[in-house]
């Protein structure tokens, strides 16, 4: 029962509430318990969406023995992902900023539970015909089809789900469940399977949690937003059209800045997840030591972006973290670059991949959350997933020059590589100076408001107040 006291103050609050409507406006916020629900699908659905991508890489050669061909047959169960991306992340932004959060996830899932079913299957008649390498692929390219569906969704979801002070923690966590994926299958794979014949057991193994999160995306998330908004910000998202939002885009300095800059970063981090034991093989380092590299770069950039996202939270400094953590990670593939090519430096080797985890693939997250910032009222799947596919087709572009760069080495005592054996001087030389220019290019160049952050103060607490904290038309402006 309410004591007299806290009675005469609800009323109190109410009677204030009546007489300014930004204060009534503030009260009407609410957040639910079920967004933690929505955002742990979604890390499922990331996570196992990433397991499917690289299911075959850890154990390609025990894969192309099963499935009766080549490497290279194999390889392009991983480029699939890539290639379909690029042309099909433009119908997926338009999908999530029109259509709603909650059917895109769910075509996601299925679309992943589909592809994972897909791969369990594999026909043969009379020992002549077999389709079981045509089958497979089409369960990559059904999983290849969800991966914009799954990854653009991050900041989506915290936007509309989670009030501002859990905005980046939010994305943070989304984001992270991918690299995770990626880190359980170059874990799983190899532990699973020691023979050919064991690849249908890996396929079935990753097949049966595809199938749990379908169940739980279909039935579990109801609705695509909560029934009130948690944010200001979160009353008008996505209030651009997909077209009027890409043109807007178009003209905004800033937000093309990072589009290239970190479009290019993440160019240059798939490059090195891609590349990574053919360049230290050459110098005598075992495929066990590149896959424990590997594991520390995601490793520790899952742990740098948990605290940073937390950081950014609470101080909402996106432009000074994202500057100081792509100046550090700039620094890291300059060391990479040297240490790579020295033998018997385990030790520098492996601290220099964790550090180029903990600097640059953490900000991965806050620089999502900056483009939403720097280009609002913008749909968060359209400035996001632009970047995306920049990053992609940037790595496609940097893959190639940089294996175009290669020599072939007539002789390598230490070379761990088998027949062919390639100098990665050149190519780690080209990397280091892409990121480092890149970098300078951002730091010097990318300025801006928060412009999602500036609309909800001036919607909760009136343009006034916000005016006369520095904010309004007077506001510096990095970009037009």
């Amino acid at each position: 029962m309410e004591s007299s006291g806290d009675t005469s103050e609800i009323r109190t609050v109410c009677a204030a509430a009546e007489a300014k409507p930004e204060l009534k406006k503030l009260l009407s916020f609410k957040v639910y318990k079920r967004r933690w629900f929505v955002l742990l699908v979604l890390c499922l659905l990331n996570c196992s969406n990433a397991t499917i991508w690289l299911t075959f890489a850890p154990v390609a050669n025990q894969s192309a023995q099963y499935l009766k061909v080549s490497l290279g047959d194999i390889n392009w169960f991983s480029l699939v992902y890539i290639v379909v991306a690029i042309p099909l992340s433009f119908g997926t932004t338009w999908m999530l900023d029109s259509v709603g959060l909650r059917i895109t996830l769910v075509l996601g899932s299925w679309l992943n539970m589909l592809g994972a079913l897909g791969r369990i299957f594999d026909l043969q008649w009379d020992g002549r015909y077999q389709l079981r390498y045509p089958l497979v692929m089409l369960g990559q390219t059904l999983g290849a089809l969800a991966q914009p569906l799954i990854i653009f969704t991050p900041t989506k979801l915290a936007a509309l789900w989670f009030p501002d002070s859990q905005r980046a923690t939010a994305n943070t966590i989304a984001s992270m469940s991918n690299p995770l994926g990626i880190l359980l299958a170059n874990v799983l794979s190899p532990m699973i399977v020691t023979t050919s014949d064991q690849i249908p057991k890996l396929l079935l193994i990753y097949a049966v949690p595809a199938c749990l999160i379908c169940f739980l995306a279909t039935v579990g998330i109801r609705s695509s937003e909560p029934p009130t908004a948690p944010s200001a910000s979160a009353e008008s998202s996505a209030s651009e059209p997909f077209v009027q939002g890409f043109k807007l885009l178009l003209r905004n300095k800033a937000y093309l800045v990072l589009l290239l800059c970190f479009g290019s970063g993440i160019a240059v981090f798939t490059c090195f997840s891609i590349l990574l034991e053919q360049i230290l093989c050459v110098q005598g380092y075992a495929t066990d030591f590149a896959g424990l590299c590997g594991a520390l770069f995601i490793v520790f950039g899952i742990l740098g972006s948990g605290a940073l996202g937390l950081y950014v939270d609470k101080t909402k400094k996106f432009i000074e973290a994202t500057k100081i953590n792509m100046s550090l990670s700039a620094l890291a593939c300059i060391a990479f670059s040297v240490v790579s090519l020295m033998p018997r430096q385990k030790v520098a080797v492996a601290t220099v991949c964790s550090l180029l985890g903990l600097f640059g693939f953490s900000i991965y997250p806050v620089v999502m959350e900056l483009s939403v910032e720097s280009s609002y009222p913008v749909g968060e799947a359209t400035s996001t997933g632009l970047i995306f596919i920049s990053g992609q087709v940037l790595s496609v572009l940097y893959i190639t020059i940089l294996q175009a760069l290669t020599k072939r080495m007539a002789d390598s005592p230490l070379s761990t590589c088998g027949d062919e054996v390639l100098s990665w001087r050149v190519p780690m030389m080209v990397m280091a100076g892409l990121c480092s220019f890149f970098t300078c290019l951002f730091v010097f160049f990318f300025h801006t408001r928060y412009r999602r952050l500036e609309a909800e103060e001036r919607a909760t607490y009136g343009a006034e107040n916000h005016r006369s904290n520095g904010g309004g038309e007077d506001a510096p402006s990095g970009d037009t």
